[in-house]
């Protein structure tokens, strides 16, 4: 009977698995899916980091550095420098080093001024330097990029457009006198410097479409395989106060919230000072009063009638020595005629009461109190 009954147990697990095998299989598809995993490493701080990768993949030397660092790098007479910051912030003596080093045989890719921050007679060294003058407005509209192949793209709609003086020779130019220019490609001495009114297309995420590819490549043309390509992403590096503002908030908000939480706390209210709420306490007679009603609920009534009456029979003993020193019927006979009192008040207040006669017992306490204070 138990092999039977674990054969039927095992019959019925198969058909169970069976059962949940094929609806498994009918009910669920396998299929395959993409995610993409938040970026880590240098492309988290460097925009320029897949031009890097797509210029080492062609087999082009690249360095990529955040500032310029003309007393570590030199740069070689067929290297090209990719400039991305703001041209305001090199100071006179590295403007004056890259004209020299362009003169030499060098290519620059430099860009306009942002259209932020920057208003007419704001210097710019190095494009002054080339006959370049930057408009103060922004760009008014986008310039059509038509690619063989390629969807059409409209570019530099947020740059700034720039002008050139007439004893500037420049070829090829990308605009005109009258809305002004998006690029030049200007020569100084035995080099070139490539102005454009921005460089955003050479973004890590904007570098993936075509046209921005094959701009790309017409830009590094000249030099192309020729030397180094030097990508420098930013001339000046941020304080590190905004470093902290803008990557470090998920650890400083709390903290702070945290802080000024505190110092609410710990701070004293807002309004007029009031003195302190007075602390309850009790006076001398007032604790004598309470020990009293205590010792009389709890029975003791007897004690504090002979308390009263040994105060008084002290009192006595002072003015009186001799109705003190007596006992009985002959002591009540001298304190009443001593006090002018009748000799029952006297017996009766001497005289122990009954316990639970609290009208005798408040009486005769009273009269012991008159009689006392009467001696």
């Amino acid at each position: 009977m138990t092999r039977l009954r674990a054969t039927l147990l095992v019959i019925l697990a198969l058909v169970a698995a069976g059962g949940l095998g094929t609806w498994w299989w009918q009910t669920h598809e396998r299929v395959q899916l993409w995610i993409d995993l938040p970026q880590r490493g240098e492309v988290t701080y460097n925009p320029l980091y897949v031009l890097k990768l797509a210029l080492r993949s062609d087999g082009v030397q690249v360095q990529s550095r955040q500032r310029l660092q003309l007393d570590e790098v030199s740069l070689g007479a067929r290297d090209t420098l990719v400039l991305l910051n703001d041209p305001r912030r090199l100071s006179q003596r590295e403007t004056t080093v890259l004209l020299d080093w362009i003169s030499q045989g060098g290519h620059l890719l430099a860009r306009t001024p942002p259209p932020s921050q920057f208003q007419a007679g704001d210097p710019v060294p190095l494009l002054q330097g080339l006959g370049v003058r930057p408009r103060t407005d922004t760009t008014p509209e986008c310039i059509a990029l038509q690619v063989p192949g390629e969807p059409p793209h409209s570019e530099f709609c947020q740059g700034r457009r720039f002008d050139l003086d007439h004893a500037t020779t420049g070829s090829p130019r990308w605009g005109n006198d009258a809305a002004g220019y998006v690029y030049a490609r200007l020569a100084h001495g035995a080099g070139h410097v490539d102005v454009l009114a921005d460089l955003d297309f050479l973004g890590n995420e904007k570098l993936e479409d075509g046209p921005h590819i094959t701009l790309a490549r017409q830009l590094l043309a000249p030099n192309y395989r020729a030397g180094t390509v030097h990508v420098v992403y930013a001339a000046q590096m941020p304080s590190l106060w905004m470093l902290l503002l803008r990557h470090s908030w998920m650890a400083w908000l709390p903290l702070g919230l945290l802080l000024i939480g505190w110092l609410w706390r710990r701070m004293q209210r807002f309004g007029p000072e009031l003195p302190s709420p007075a602390v309850e306490r009790r006076s001398l007679l007032e604790h004598i009063a309470a020990s009293g009603e205590h010792t009389y609920r709890y029975g003791y009534a007897h004690l504090l009638h002979a308390a009263a009456r040994d105060a008084f029979m002290a009192r006595l003993r002072r003015s009186d020595p001799q109705a003190a020193a007596l006992e009985g019927a002959v002591q009540v006979g001298l304190i009443a005629e001593r006090l002018q009192r009748p000799h029952a008040e006297i017996r009766d207040a001497l005289a122990t009461p009954a316990a639970g006669d609290h009208a005798a017992f408040r009486t005769r306490i009273a009269t012991l109190i008159r009689l006392r204070n009467q001696l």
